[in-house]
């Protein structure tokens, strides 16, 4: 057996579309469980509403997602970041393109002192994204 450490996200009502959002970005196969699905008859949580997404990428990544209490906004977790690195250059510059698409670019994708390629985003969900491009 082994250990994975994967990222879960918690959103206040819009997991379904940051996870198709992501998957838009990433590729991957989607999975979606409501709480509807779980039985949730409503309000709250809405039976709409996302028990649990996970995004599992070609690239061996696996993004866990839910929706959580409307009272508890999304972007309330200001201290983690999801973090890419690897040495397809091109590929993750294109992923911080997408990614940056109605989001806010912290750090912009460029050559830095330590010689990789660098950059930070806030996506348009309020997730911070760290890339890193070896060389």
């Amino acid at each position: 057996m082994s250990v994975r450490l994967n990222p879960y996200l918690h959103f206040d009502t819009t997991s379904r579309a940051a996870l198709e959002f992501y998957q838009s970005v990433l590729g991957g196969s989607l999975e979606i469980m409501t709480f509807g699905d779980m039985g949730s008859p409503g309000p709250v949580p809405p039976p709409e509403g996302v028990m649990h997404g996970q995004l599992t990428t070609q690239d061996g990544f696996v993004l866990m997602a839910s929706d959580g209490d409307p009272d508890h906004p999304a972007g309330s977790t200001g201290n983690v970041s999801v973090s890419i690195s690897g040495d397809e250059s091109d590929k993750i510059a294109g992923w911080f393109t997408a990614l940056a698409e109605g989001g806010v670019v912290d750090v912009p994708f460029e050559k830095q002192m330590w010689g990789d390629h660098f950059g930070q985003v806030t996506d348009r969900f309020g997730v911070r994204w760290l890339l890193n491009a070896a060389g």
